[in-house]
C-alpha cells in the first residue's frame, strides 16, 4: 500500500486522499462514463492510471480504480467475479465493513452497481446480483473472491499498458457455484423481455432488495 501510494503523481494522490470511503468512490464511479470500447477500437483493460486519464472505464476496469483508491486507505484489494452463462462475466470492488460485506462497481445496468455494506458473506453479496443480472441471455453460475495481491509485482494499479494477466487471473480461479430456479429465472426473463419492447430504450428498475443498493448513476434515475 504504502509503495503505491510513494508512486502516485501528485495529481493522482490528491484525487485518492479526496475518496477515503467506499461510498465516495462508488459516487466517482457513478459520474465516470461506461467504456464501452466501440468498434474500432480493441478492447481495453486499464489501470488506476489510465482510468484517470481515459476518464471512463468499464466494470473491471472500475473495480481496478476502487481497488488502488481504497488500498490506499487500508482497503484489502478485494474483488469478486460473477460468471454468467452467457460469459459475460461482471466484476466488483468488494469491502468488509465490521461483520458485513459491501460492493463497489460500475455497470450498463442499474442493478450491477454497488451494494450497500449490509451482507453476512460474500456469498449472499453475489445473490444480491441474481436478479437484476438475467436480461436477455445473462444468468449468474458462479463467483469467485480474489485478492489481487497475489499478483505480486506485476503493476495492475498504476500500469501505462492493459493488465490482462488480472483478467486472467479472474478466469483462472475457480468459481462457487450459484445455482437458482430454472422457473425464476424463466419469469426474469419473460419480465425483461416484455419491459423491453415496451420500453426499448430504458432499463428495467422493478428489482427488489433495492434498499440495499449504493446510489446508482443519474442516468437510470430519470
Amino acid at each position: 500500500m504504502n509503495s503505491t501510494k510513494s508512486r502516485l503523481t501528485p495529481r493522482e494522490l490528491e484525487f485518492v486522499r479526496h475518496l477515503p470511503k467506499p461510498q465516495q468512490v462508488q459516487k466517482f464511479l457513478n459520474k465516470l462514463p461506461y467504456n464501452n470500447e466501440p468498434s474500432p477500437r480493441r478492447p481495453t483493460l486499464r489501470s488506476f492510471r489510465n482510468v484517470l486519464t481515459h476518464w471512463n472505464a468499464h466494470c473491471m476496469e472500475a473495480a481496478l480504480a476502487a481497488a488502488v483508491i481504497l488500498e490506499c486507505h487500508g482497503y484489502p484489494p478485494l474483488v469478486m467475479s460473477l460468471e454468467s452463462v452467457d460469459q459475460l462475466d461482471h466484476v466488483l470492488f468488494i469491502y468488509r465493513w465490521r461483520q458485513y460485506w459491501g460492493s463497489v462497481a460500475r455497470s450498463r445496468d442499474p442493478g450491477l452497481h454497488g451494494r450497500k455494506p449490509v451482507f453476512r458473506s460474500a456469498r449472499n453479496l453475489a445473490l444480491s446480483y441474481v436478479d437484476p443480472y438475467v436480461d436477455m441471455t445473462g444468468r449468474i453460475t458462479g463467483y469467485a473472491v480474489v485478492d489481487l495481491r497475489v499478483l505480486g509485482r506485476y503493476d495492475w494499479r498504476l500500469s501505462k499498458h492493459n493488465v490482462w494477466k488480472a483478467e486472467r487471473l479472474l478466469q483462472d480461479t475457480p468459481h462457487r457455484q450459484i445455482r437458482s430456479s430454472d422457473r425464476r429465472i424463466d419469469h426474469l426473463r419473460r419480465r425483461f423481455k416484455a419491459f423491453k419492447r415496451q420500453y426499448p430504450n430504458q432499463k428495467p428498475m422493478y428489482y427488489k432488495g433495492q434498499e440495499k443498493w449504493s446510489e446508482i448513476p443519474r442516468e437510470f434515475k430519470t
